[in-house]
């Protein structure tokens, strides 16, 4: 594993992750957005449904993780940056969608990130992108904590707060 200034900000859908890294972002740290919620995003623009883009799971969650690793390739690896997900993230969604998770475990070792935030779930709400309900987000933040711990990781849980109180917590343990 490649060691990294990189932090990862996971979590199940609906968990404020997007609102976090985005804050972060405002304040002048280098992120990088959530590949999947950006993938998803360019397909709607192109007129394919939701049900379509997902229709194939499998082929899905790969060009998903493809995506992670060439972005995460380009990244500078003594650069500080956070994460919205990182490769081991798809370690779960193929659990979780029944796929053979040895793909995503061996590319998951490609790089070792300074440390994983693990992000505790708010209320879920449904938006364009998001396909899963509240009983699939809670799995997923089970399956994500799991992935982590495999790869030898600590995540580190942060509770339920304000956006500026989330990154005052995460910023104090950097």
């Amino acid at each position: 594993m490649q060691p990294t200034n990189w932090y990862v900000i996971t979590g199940a859908p609906c968990s404020g992750k997007t609102a976090v890294v985005t804050a972060l972002e405002q304040r002048g740290f280098q992120v990088v957005h959530e590949v999947a919620r950006a993938f998803i995003d360019e397909e709607l623009q192109k007129g394919r449904s939701l049900e379509a883009i997902k229709q194939d799971m499998t082929v899905f969650e790969r060009q998903i993780l493809d995506r992670k690793l060439e972005i995460e390739s380009r990244l500078a690896r003594d650069t500080l940056t956070f994460l919205d997900r990182a490769l081991p993230d798809s370690i779960a969604y193929y659990r979780l969608c029944g796929i053979d998770p040895r793909g995503a475990i061996e590319k998951s070792r490609t790089y070792r990130y300074k440390e994983v935030f693990l992000f505790e779930r708010l209320l879920f709400e449904k938006d364009r992108v998001r396909s899963e309900d509240d009983n699939l987000a809670a799995g997923l933040e089970r399956l994500l904590a799991e992935s982590y711990r495999m790869l030898g990781y600590s995540p580190v849980s942060v509770p339920l707060m304000p956006i500026g109180e989330r990154i005052d917590f995460i910023l104090k343990r950097i």
